[in-house]
């Protein structure tokens, strides 16, 4: 995984950030890009038919809106219908969990926390922080997410730090389309493009679906974990990056392979991923709540069991 520099997956990471780390970083997320991805919904299937991005002018892609963990990056987000007044959403993976990484099948919903966020401006200075009241929901199960509940609305965190929230987009990302892997624990940028979609991409213990693979330049390391990956044309966030091969090893920890439809393992050392957030939107109703249940999500559920 591009795990937190101290976070899940994180032991091999851990050493690699802390050698590199900077001032106030210590203890970063597992590698950067790279975590145990899950496998999105059978939009793998869908895959050789996602789109093809089409050329835009393109949007400057800054810092505004990300966060920095302890162990990993991340980004305060909003869903297309939230509103200036519900409490504010932290998003990273879910291999940076203060508690560590969840189990493959494990679901954590609505569990209190106090974590803190360090909101970062355009140009990645610290503006102060904001905290959590709880996880509202993570897994690694399907997809690499964690996402906070802060005790902050967006109006308040626009009036203290001058600081907007990036979208989550509600489209699956295009194959081509240019992306920036944003950073806030190194406070560095990654731009590349979507090289294509992975069925299944399998890490260790983990398996996720429909994970974007990025072309090479996007060179993600330990600290990059939960980073929000910007599609350069709309602005939105398209997935998070969360793993990474980095041995050339076959399903390992740190060395994900990837499945294809009829079961052929491929292995791209040097390769990074990240998973889509494009459904993630559909289980959250008004007021920023939670609704694994509602029409259209597809989010696995603390029951879901993996076989």
């Amino acid at each position: 995984m591009n795990r937190p520099l101290v976070g899940t997956l994180a032991t091999a990471v851990l050493g690699a950030a802390a050698l590199v780390g900077t001032a106030g970083t210590a203890g970063a997320a597992t590698h950067p890009g790279k975590a145990p991805q899950t496998d999105r919904a059978l939009a793998a299937k869908a895959a050789p038919q996602a789109p093809v991005a089409q050329k835009h002018r393109t949007k400057a892609v800054n810092f505004a809106g990300t966060v920095a963990l302890s162990n990993c990056s991340g980004s305060i987000v909003k869903m297309p219908d939230s509103q200036a007044n519900d409490p504010a959403l932290v998003m990273s993976n879910g291999h940076c969990l203060e508690s560590g990484m969840p189990g493959a099948g494990e679901v954590v919903v609505d569990k209190p926390s106090s974590r803190s966020f360090t909101v970062l401006d355009a140009k990645a200075g610290n503006l102060g922080t904001i905290k959590a009241t709880k996880i509202a929901y993570a897994t690694m199960t399907d997809t690499d997410v964690s996402l906070y509940e802060t005790g902050s609305t967006y109006a308040q965190i626009e009036q203290k730090y001058k600081i907007k929230p990036l979208e989550l987009a509600t489209e699956h990302p295009a194959k081509g389309a240019a992306i920036t892997v944003v950073s806030g624990y190194w406070k560095k940028t990654y731009s590349c493009n979507v090289d294509g979609f992975v069925p299944t991409l399998k890490e260790g213990d983990w398996t996720w679906k429909d994970s974007v693979r990025y072309t090479a330049d996007c060179k993600t390391i330990g600290g990059t974990s939960g980073s929000p990956v910007v599609d350069n044309a709309s602005g939105k966030v398209a997935a998070i990056n969360n793993t990474g091969n980095e041995d050339g090893e076959e399903c390992t920890v740190n060395n994900p392979c990837e499945v294809d439809e009829n079961g052929k393992v491929t292995v791209h050392q040097g390769i990074n991923y990240a998973q889509e957030t494009y459904g993630i939107p559909k289980c959250f109703g008004s007021g920023n709540k939670l609704d694994l249940d509602k029409a259209g999500c597809e989010l696995p559920k603390p029951s879901a069991a993996r076989r």
